[in-house]
C-alpha cells in the first residue's frame, strides 16, 4: 500500500502510457458489511472492461483485467481493508492506496488518472499523526477526524533497548506492566535504577525518536503531530525536539490507556479549531482575490489560467465531478462523457496542471465552497 501525498502523488500527474485506469471504492473495516466488498468491487470491474473495450480489443486489455480480477479471488486483501480504496493502473503498473475515509464508488478510464479523491486527501486540513511515546516505547499513528490507524515504523528502532542497546546506563528494572489501550501494546513503568540514570536513558530515547519520527514521518508527509504523553513526559520531549511540526497541543493522558477511537477524539477536539479557521482563511483570501479582480470562479477561465501558469490557488469541491477534454496547450475545454476511455473530469485535469506548475489546491467541502461551479482560483498575476 502506497502513502498518500502530494509528492507521492506526482508521477501519476504525468502517465507515461495509456490507458490510466482509476478505480475508487469505498470499503468497510469489518463483517458483515466487508463481506460485500468483492461483490462490488467485480461490478466496477465490469465497468473498467465495458470503458476499455470501446477503444481496445479483449486482446489488448486482458493482461490489465487478469490483475483486476485476481483482486476478486484475494480473501486476505478484503479481510484487511480500511474505509476506501483507490486503485490507478495501466497496462504495465497496478498501486493500490487504502484510504481512511470513504470515497464514492467510481471508474475512470482515460488518457490521464483521476486523481482528485486521492488529491483530497494529500491536501485535506484535517489530517494529523499522533506520537504516542513513555520511557520505554514509542509509536505513531496517522489520521483525521473520522479514523485513525498505525503506522508502520518499519525498521526504525521504536523501543529503549532498541534504540540505545549497549548505550544503557544499567539493567534497570521494570514492572507494572499495563495491557490493552492502544494497539494493545503494553506500557511499561520504570521503577529501579538511579534517577539520574533514567534520566539519562530518557533524553537518549526521546533524542533518538524525535529525530526518525521527523526524518522518517514528519518531513516527508507534513503532517501536525500530535503528542500522547503522560504529563511528566511534555515538557523533556519538548526540551530536546527539534521537529518543527510538533504542535503546542498535546494529548497529557497515559496513550496505552486510551482505545484508538479515543485518542482520536482527543486528538481532533485540539486540532479541529485550527482546520476551520484554515478553511475559513482560504475562502475569505480568495473573496478577496476576486474583489480585485485576481481571482475567478468560471472553469472556461481557470482552465486557461491554469495552462499558463497563473494559478496560485486552488479551491475545488469535494465529490464534484464535470466530465470532459481539456487542451493542456490552450486551455480550451469541451463538456463530454465521462464513459469515454479519452475522457475525464476537467476539475481534476485543471488541479492537476495547478500542481505541476506549482499551486496550491485544496479540496474543500462543499458547504464551504465559495462558488457553485465546482472550483475557485486566485491568480499570481
Amino acid at each position: 500500500m502506497k502513502p498518500i501525498t502530494i509528492d507521492t502523488l506526482k508521477p501519476y500527474l504525468t502517465p507515461k502510457e495509456t490507458p490510466c485506469v482509476s478505480l475508487y471504492q469505498p470499503t468497510h473495516r469489518a463483517n458483515p458489511e466487508a463481506l460485500q466488498g468483492p461483490i462490488r468491487f467485480k461490478n466496477l470491474v465490469r465497468e473498467v472492461e465495458r470503458s476499455l473495450l470501446e477503444k481496445y480489443s479483449a486482446t489488448q486489455i486482458k493482461p490489465l483485467l487478469d490483475r483486476f480480477h485476481h483482486l476478486v479471488e484475494e480473501p486476505l486483501f478484503w479481510q484487511h481493508q480500511w474505509d476506501g480504496l483507490a486503485i490507478l493502473a495501466t497496462l504495465n503498473s497496478f498501486d493500490i492506496f487504502q484510504l481512511q475515509r470513504p470515497v464514492k464508488e467510481l471508474v475512470v478510464v482515460a488518457d490521464s488518472f483521476h486523481l482528485k479523491p486521492l488529491l483530497r486527501i494529500a491536501q485535506s486540513s484535517d489530517r494529523f499523526q499522533v506520537l504516542c511515546l513513555d520511557l520505554q516505547k514509542a509509536a505513531l499513528y496517522e489520521g483525521n477526524r473520522d479514523a485513525l490507524d498505525e503506522v508502520n515504523l518499519g525498521n526504525m528502532a521504536a523501543t529503549l533497548t532498541e534504540a540505545l542497546g549497549d548505550q544503557l546506563t544499567e539493567k534497570q528494572l521494570y514492572k507494572g506492566v499495563q495491557a490493552g489501550g492502544v494497539g494493545g501494546v503494553p506500557s511499561v513503568h520504570g521503577t529501579g535504577g538511579k534517577a539520574e540514570e533514567v534520566d539519562i536513558d530518557r533524553e537518549r530515547f526521546f533524542r533518538h525518536i524525535d529525530k526518525e519520527i521527523y526524518a522518517r514521518f514528519s518531513k516527508p508527509s507534513g503532517l501536525p503531530l500530535v503528542l500522547a504523553a503522560l504529563p511528566e513526559h511534555h515538557s523533556e520531549f519538548r526540551r530536546i525536539s527539534h521537529n518543527p511540526l510538533l504542535q503546542a497541543e498535546a494529548v497529557a493522558k497515559n496513550p496505552w490507556s486510551l482505545s484508538t477511537d479515543q485518542l482520536r477524539s482527543e486528538v481532533w477536539k485540539l486540532l479541529e479549531p485550527h482546520y476551520l479557521a484554515r478553511l475559513n482563511q482560504l475562502v475569505e483570501d480568495h473573496r478577496t482575490a476576486v474583489a480585485r479582480e485576481q481571482g475567478s470562479t468560471d472553469l472556461s477561465d481557470i482552465a486557461r489560467a491554469a495552462v499558463a501558469g497563473r494559478v496560485g490557488g486552488l479551491l475545488i469541491e469535494a465529490d464534484r465531478v464535470i466530465p470532459g477534454r481539456l487542451d493542456r496547450t490552450t486551455g480550451a475545454i469541451s463538456e463530454d462523457r465521462l464513459a469515454d476511455p479519452e475522457i475525464d473530469d476537467l476539475i481534476d485535469d485543471v488541479a492537476e496542471i495547478v500542481i505541476l506548475n506549482g499551486g496550491n489546491v485544496v479540496v474543500v467541502p462543499s458547504d464551504k465552497m465559495p462558488s457553485s461551479s465546482g472550483v475557485a482560483a486566485t491568480f499570481r498575476y
